[in-house]
């Protein structure tokens, strides 16, 4: 990597840091207030959005067309508008809206930007626990400023692994998993995010996470943060319109990758 490329990441780094923070603050605000919020579902009734999910969305593009206007943006309520500088912004304004709705703290703000079919900067702000995310290309990966390093050591069997869940595919895939998990010793959470376990992982809070269905915009910031962490991750299909559809999603740190891959047949 050049150097004028590694400052290209680092002053986008900057700037999706800044923007987290704008939008954790937007959407905390309408979290403390969601009793007040229109509660629409979507196809699955368990696929909830609400209109604080569109504010934080737009408030999101706005920055990026102000400071990066020839950059793409794909999100999750506003869709993809193309390109023409080689960067695409993947974000989800409210990842965990069902969390978020129902008064749970386990939602976050995911911000993850694309260059050359990787995921070159990642920012997730949690902001009900006050904790900013931040990873850049070949810089690392840091909370709240203190950089982040995964523990080669844990594994399956002394960490806790996270797992997700959703309609897109069968039940049965996720039970045959969370079996197969079990028999071999270890334990699982889910907390109703899927971006935020997957900084969990970057923590070193998760040893890994899989959901065998995830759509760009849940996972493409998690991943950078995992990468930068130490910890590997499954390619996630960016290519063309495969950007954005679904696929599944695996992340783990180093002792628990073969582990992980093994039971979930990936």
């Amino acid at each position: 990597m050049t150097s004028h490329a590694t400052t290209g990441y680092e002053a986008r780094q900057r700037f999706a840091e800044n923007v987290a923070r704008k939008a954790g603050a937007l959407a905390l605000d309408y979290f403390l207030r969601r009793e007040t919020l229109v509660i629409e579902t979507k196809k699955d009734p368990q696929d909830v959005v609400s209109i604080a999910d569109r504010a934080v969305e737009t408030l999101i593009r706005e920055q990026i067309a102000e400071a990066y206007p020839k950059d793409g943006v794909l999100g999750e309520e506003y869709g993809m508008a193309e390109s023409s500088s080689g960067f695409t912004w993947v974000i989800d304004p409210i990842d965990g809206t069902s969390p978020f709705v129902n008064g749970m703290p386990t939602w976050c703000v995911s911000i993850a930007l694309l260059h050359q079919g990787e995921p070159v900067v990642g920012v997730i702000a949690a902001p009900c626990q006050d904790e900013l995310y931040s990873a850049a290309h070949g810089l690392g990966a840091r909370l709240n400023g203190t950089p982040l390093r995964i523990d080669g050591s844990r594994t399956i069997r002394n960490a806790v692994t996270g797992v997700g869940a959703n309609h897109h595919v069968p039940p049965r895939r996720v039970a045959d998993f969370v079996e197969a998990l079990l028999t071999q010793g270890g334990t699982f959470i889910r907390n109703g995010s899927g971006a935020l376990m997957l900084a969990y992982v970057a923590a070193g809070r998760l040893v890994g996470y899989y959901e065998p269905y995830m759509h760009a915009w849940d996972c493409l910031a998690g991943y950078c943060l995992v990468r930068e962490a130490g910890g590997w991750f499954l390619p996630f299909p960016v290519e063309g319109e495969r950007l954005t559809k679904g696929a599944p999603v695996l992340a783990a740190g180093p002792g628990a990758i073969e582990d992980l891959r093994t039971l979930a047949h990936l």
